[in-house]
């Protein structure tokens, strides 16, 4: 039976919940372990959740020509997390939830290229606005700013993984041979998991499970299974119900919500001069929700 849509947008509201507090999480975790070490044992932890599923389900015989597909993606995932944890040893998850808004615009132009996929009018204007909105809160309500490069060491490092992140679903819609999803992701994990053993091998050999923490632990596990698996698990469900657009769209509650969280947690409210810009992202994210009735009217 066909899901109420409005259930449905519950869901993905609950899914932008979940990867929001993977900034404020991996920002609090990110100087108790390398950030090479601490993708690892998120990818890691994951594998072994899916890894049940995925082997009564489908089996894990792989080809090669698969396994070199999935590397592919799973490049652009690994240098994502990895500068996303350097990043927040230098700068706030607010920051780093703003920057990501550039991501579904870059996954446009890179779509472009790479599958020859065209974005319509009204869906360019809210991924540029959101750009404007974060360019807005990055430099503190002053476009001048941008001139000065008056970026932190911290958002530079986030861009460079905003940029990787952008191949994403350009290269999972190029390199996807009908497989279930499911399946995918899972080799994903796994080849994600191998580009990182050789940065972050060693420290997990002589890795010492006390010295890490309960703390530590507990919330490696929350990113590998909440922020991964079951954002997962709720993106694919979503899809086919609301469309891949108003899915993308669900990205710009990220800053927002990293506000809420940052303030429940005593942190406080940013400075007055960012709102403009989080406006800005807000009116993007209802631009590419409308556009996506108007597709489904059509």
């Amino acid at each position: 039976m066909k899901p109420d849509k409005k259930f449905v947008l519950v869901l993905m509201f609950f899914c932008a919940f979940l990867v929001s507090t993977s900034f404020s999480v991996g920002e609090h975790i990110t100087n108790n372990l390398s950030s090479a070490l601490l993708t690892l044992l998120r990818f890691l932890i994951a594998c072994l959740l899916l890894l049940p599923v995925i082997w009564q389900k489908y089996g894990l015989s792989i080809t090669l020509n698969a396994f070199f597909r999935y590397g592919m993606i799973s490049g652009a995932l690994v240098t994502f997390f990895y500068c996303m944890f350097v990043a927040l040893k230098y700068t706030t998850a607010f920051n780093t939830s703003v920057l990501f808004t550039l991501v579904p615009l870059l996954a446009g132009l890179y779509a472009a290229v790479l599958t020859g996929e065209r974005l319509a009018k009204v869906q360019l204007t809210g991924l540029v606005s959101a750009f404007i909105g974060a360019l807005l809160v990055i430099f503190k309500g002053n476009p001048l700013l941008i001139f000065e490069m008056s970026w932190n060491r911290g958002d530079i490092i986030f861009l460079l993984g905003c940029l990787a992140m952008g191949l994403y679903t350009p290269l999972v819609k190029m390199l996807h041979r009908g497989e279930p999803m499911e399946q995918m992701t899972f080799w994903v994990l796994v080849t994600g998991s191998l580009w990182l053993l050789p940065m972050a091998g060693f420290e997990l050999k002589s890795l010492q499970l006390a010295q890490v923490g309960l703390s530590t632990w507990g919330w490696i596990f929350y990113l590998a299974l909440f922020t991964t698996v079951i954002s997962f698990y709720l993106t694919q469900f979503s899809i086919p119900f609301i469309g891949p657009t108003r899915v993308m769209a669900y990205s710009y509650l990220y800053p927002p919500l990293v506000l809420l969280i940052d303030f429940i947690s005593g942190k406080g409210l940013p400075e007055v001069s960012v709102v403009p810009g989080i406006l800005v992202i807000m009116v993007a994210m209802v631009i590419l929700l409308q556009s996506a009735r108007q597709e489904e009217r059509a």
